[in-house]
């Protein structure tokens, strides 16, 4: 059976329902776009018609639609690579002429998941873009103000609210209808109560309600539509302590998320239960979930990708666990809305800077590896080498090792860590710290470190410092002269990960 909430998506605005003001917003911005050429953002929650609603316009308005989704493609090169050309052409035939049928309208999802610091001049691309754009502009967020101020700025804004169930209940009338499936006035309504605001959900609860069965009554609605008792805890239990594979992908179609928030879900929590091997699979199960969420986007909303999300995210990541875990998990709150999610970014900023690579590969090759390294800080060695190499903080020990942030181990690594640096710095300032007086006086000093006196040469000390600690903590010198990457445990030097 085809996904409803496709086969119905709005093809024209007046199909657009529940949103009557956001939607004449959008039509007259869209009608004088000549005239004042502003981009606009409309925001809201998730499932209440704005991609729908971009897409609607663009064909009441002959014009193409060119679309990004800020998640998957948001560094700069790529903004500029996928939607900076675009905005700049005159026409799709490349004249200059005013024909409103030639326009290519731009469409940017998931405009507030970009931000400055995280992704490589992301919005000052986008900001960027909206001044020089010579084509219409839609951007799409659900919380307005997590957009940065610059791109708040730029463009004008239409709020979608939370659709209705008096105006859910239409929609799911039409669909049935044209489905030629019968139905009860208070199943309907059942349903559009449930879910109150989200059409989509409402569509799709719709859907499970009425498959396989030539009318729709109150009992199917209170046995065949998902299980909405199913909660996000719930879910992660099934998945990370408890279900096999198969009874852990059937949890994961009973709760009201999206693959893709499912995947933030499990990819923010499974570090708290997993550990060693176990974890090492999970993310391979989890990089594999994100490569389909993907290719949902860059197949212009296919979303049949999302079952292959689904098994690797629920499936996978449970086969991926050695035994049955008991007991209580404090999972805490929301990956992408709370301060853990904010320090992964962190995390994977510093990785990648120092890595000379892209965040998606810090995050999904790198990161993962880490931290089945350095899972409880151990070995206590490579951890405080670790967090003196990206100069991580204890919110950031502690995300990368799953162990407590206000715990006294991982305090006295990060102190340990903040020594080994000092003593990297003071190695590598010539003498500027103690006695090096006279030689900073004839010249010397600093300007031995690497031939300008920046101190590049500092991250490289790091490790041969972590080798001599390691060398006077108990190994066998004879073995650290011939080999300074090993310890007495085996351990290799940090750079060795790298």
């Amino acid at each position: 059976m085809t996904d409803w909430t496709e086969t119905y998506r709005p093809t024209t605005l007046s199909e657009v329902r529940g949103n009557n003001k956001a939607r004449d917003a959008l039509r007259e911005w869209a009608e004088t776009w000549e005239d004042h050429r502003e981009p606009v953002v409309c925001h809201g929650a998730p499932g209440v018609g704005k991609t729908s609603a971009a897409h609607a316009l663009a064909n009441d308005m002959g014009w193409e639609v060119v679309e990004l989704n800020a998640s998957d493609e948001r560094t700069a090169d790529a903004i500029e690579r996928y939607a900076g050309r675009a905005s700049r052409n005159a026409t799709l035939s490349g004249s200059a002429g005013g024909d409103s049928g030639g326009r290519q309208l731009v469409v940017m999802d998931e405009a507030d998941n970009i931000h400055y610091q995280y992704d490589r001049g992301g919005a000052q691309a986008v900001t960027q873009l909206l001044k020089d754009a010579n084509q219409p502009i839609v951007l799409i967020a659900n919380e307005y103000y997590e957009m940065s101020q610059g791109l708040r700025n730029a463009a004008r804004e239409i709020e979608f609210r939370d659709v209705s169930a008096r105006s859910i209940v239409p929609v799911l009338r039409d669909i049935l209808r044209k489905e030629g499936i019968g139905f009860d006035e208070e199943a309907l309504e059942r349903i559009a109560e449930a879910n109150s605001g989200d059409l989509r959900a409402a569509v799709k609860d719709l859907q499970a309600s009425a498959e396989g069965a030539d009318h729709v009554t109150l009992d199917d609605v209170t046995t065949g539509s998902r299980n909405r008792a199913v909660g996000l805890f719930e879910f992660l239990d099934a998945v990370l302590k408890e279900e096999p594979a198969r009874e852990a992908l059937q949890t994961a179609y009973d709760v009201d998320e999206t693959p893709e928030d499912l995947l933030k879900w499990v990819e923010d929590k499974v570090g708290l239960v997993y550990e060693g091997e176990e974890l090492a699979r999970a993310y391979e199960f989890l990089a594999n979930a994100d490569v389909w969420t993907s290719r949902v986007y860059a197949t212009d909303y296919d979303y049949s990708w999302w079952r292959y999300a689904t098994d690797n995210l629920a499936g996978g990541v449970a086969a991926a666990r050695d035994h049955t875990r008991g007991g209580w998990t404090r999972y805490g709150g929301a990956p992408y809305r709370s301060t853990r999610d904010s320090t992964r970014d962190e995390v994977v900023r510093a990785i990648a800077e120092s890595g000379g690579f892209s965040m998606s590969t810090a995050r999904l090759d790198v990161l993962p590896f880490l931290a089945a390294m350095t899972h409880h800080c151990k070995p206590r060695d490579l951890t405080v080498a670790m967090a003196a190499w990206y100069d991580l903080d204890e919110a950031a020990v502690s995300y990368i090792t799953g162990s407590g942030e206000t715990t006294n181990k991982v305090q006295s690594i990060v102190e340990d860590a903040a020594d080994l640096r000092a003593d990297a710095v003071e190695e590598h300032a010539g003498g500027a710290f103690a006695g090096g007086q006279s030689e900073r006086e004839h010249g010397d000093g600093a300007d031995e470190t690497d031939g300008d006196g920046d101190g590049d040469d500092t991250q490289q000390t790091l490790d041969a410092d972590v080798m001599d600690r390691e060398s006077d903590d108990g190994g066998d010198e004879s073995e650290s002269e011939a080999d300074p990457a090993a310890d007495d445990d085996g351990q290799a030097g940090l750079s060795d990960f790298m």
